[in-house]
């Protein structure tokens, strides 16, 4: 008989070139219910308490912030984002002819 655990992501976030891909992957996939979800398995990785606080915001609140169909304003994504010791960069999209 076999048995089967839930998959979680943030269980292999272990470095900080992995985190770096995870968060690049789900930026690219252009879906911000897969980016907020990824920047939750990389908050819960690295601790949501310890990011919540850094942030200034409640753990609840950074959970419900990240949480699918939220729609956190642009500032409290970024703070996060800096909590977890990741930035953003822009890169031109290739052109389509």
């Amino acid at each position: 008989m076999s048995t089967i655990t839930d998959f979680d992501p943030a269980s292999y976030l272990d470095s900080d070139e992995v985190i770096a891909e995870y968060l690049n992957l789900a930026l690219a996939s252009g879906d911000t219910d897969l980016l907020l979800s990824a920047i939750g398995d990389v908050a819960k990785a690295r601790g949501m308490a310890q990011i919540a606080r850094d942030c200034g915001l409640g753990r609840e609140s950074l959970y419900k912030a990240l949480s699918m169909g939220a729609k956190p304003r642009f500032d409290t994504v970024f703070k996060v984002l800096q909590a977890l010791g990741v930035q953003m960069q822009a890169h031109p999209l290739p052109r389509q002819s």
